[in-house]
């Protein structure tokens, strides 16, 4: 997993664009572990279907990476480390992954919206987490469920200037 940027390279970058953010603790995190999980978890956030994340509490830990808490701001990161949303947490709760809710699981919006889908996938997922941080999965295993709300959809630096002209003095390669 490679490190996050920094929020305030991040923070340099949407000034650079002319977004400020609210007041409030700002932290970067992404989601998914590969660039596909990343686009299509970044996608249903974006169609409104996604509204809640889930981490594993020990990579946090293992990763030294501070857990969020209500009222953060997040910068939310796409497979390429560039800033794709930004969300304020408005609920954040640690429980056994066995205690995660049909309600929350709907929430996140994965697949089906099921708790059934929900266990199978973050069950995968966190179980991919767990072989790299060392560890074993287990019902058990303390997970982050954080309920946010979308405050800006970033549109990717390439959208951004959709009208820009190449540099002429550019040799193709």
């Amino acid at each position: 997993m490679q490190p996050l940027p920094s929020v305030e390279s991040l923070v340099s970058q949407l000034a650079a664009r002319g977004i400020t953010l609210p007041q409030g603790t700002v932290r970067v995190d992404g989601y998914g572990d590969s660039a596909e999980l990343s686009k299509e978890l970044l996608d249903l956030i974006k169609s409104g279907r996604k509204r809640a994340g889930t981490g594993l509490l020990w990579a946090y830990e293992h990763d030294r990476e501070p857990i969020a808490e209500t009222g953060d701001i997040e910068i939310v990161i796409d497979h390429r480390s560039e800033p794709a949303l930004i969300t304020r947490i408005v609920r954040s709760e640690i429980v056994a992954f066995i205690e995660v809710s049909a309600e929350y699981a709907a929430i996140e919006g994965e697949g089906d919206g099921s708790l059934e889908y929900w266990r199978k996938a973050h069950w995968n997922f966190f179980s991919r987490e767990c072989r790299r941080i060392g560890t074993e999965p287990t019902e058990t295993m303390p997970v982050i469920c954080n309920v946010f709300e979308v405050l800006h959809v970033l549109p990717a630096p390439s959208e951004a200037e959709p009208f820009a002209q190449p540099d002429p003095l550019r040799q193709a390669g």
